[in-house]
């Protein structure tokens, strides 16, 4: 059975389960942002700021048609929603975590949030990573990340050269014996 109810100034149809209306303020937000294009919560308007105030429209995923043209999945500096294990933190923090994401790796996560403070966050305790807003494109789609990429291998190789010269007893590597 689908009623309408009032909440705040807004006017939001919930289905009722068993006298039990479902409409959460999450449901509520992905809903307009469905809606409306890219609409960010007032936490993340800082940080997109931050970075120049990119168009993220541009930035959709892309879940349907040939399989080469669908963009989806996590994204470096994106706006995210982290929901911690409340097992693992201590009893007065926020278990949800908000901010953007700087990295990626194997066993954590590297969050930049708006007050500038950076979180690490082991994978071990994440419970659920939302996507609130892309604001690159898709890897594959990235030539700036790409091309940065590139000229940090090209940087580390030179480092590594480098300090290979430097060190002793390094040159004599062609000597047999």
């Amino acid at each position: 059975m689908k009623t309408s109810v009032g909440i705040g100034s807004m006017l939001v149809s919930c289905y009722s389960k068993s006298e039990v209306q479902v409409a959460s303020p999450r449901e509520l937000y992905m809903a307009n942002k469905k809606r409306q294009g890219v609409e960010l919560p007032d936490w993340a308007t800082p940080l997109w700021e931050d970075m120049g105030s990119p168009d993220l429209s541009k930035f959709v995923d892309v879940h349907n048609g040939d399989l080469l043209k669908r963009r989806h999945g996590l994204r470096r500096d994106d706006f995210v929603e982290i929901l911690v294990d409340a097992r693992s933190i201590v009893s007065d923090d926020e278990t949800w975590l908000r901010g953007r994401l700087l990295s990626s790796g194997k066993s954590s996560i590297e969050l930049l949030t708006n007050d500038g403070q950076t979180h690490y966050i082991a994978r071990d305790i994440i419970a659920q990573i939302v996507l609130v807003a892309h604001t690159r494109p898709a890897y594959i789609d990235d030539k700036g990340l790409l091309a940065f990429e590139r000229a940090d291998m090209k940087r580390r190789s030179k480092l590594h050269e480098k300090v290979e010269k430097e060190s002793e007893g390094s040159d004599d590597a062609h000597l047999w014996g």
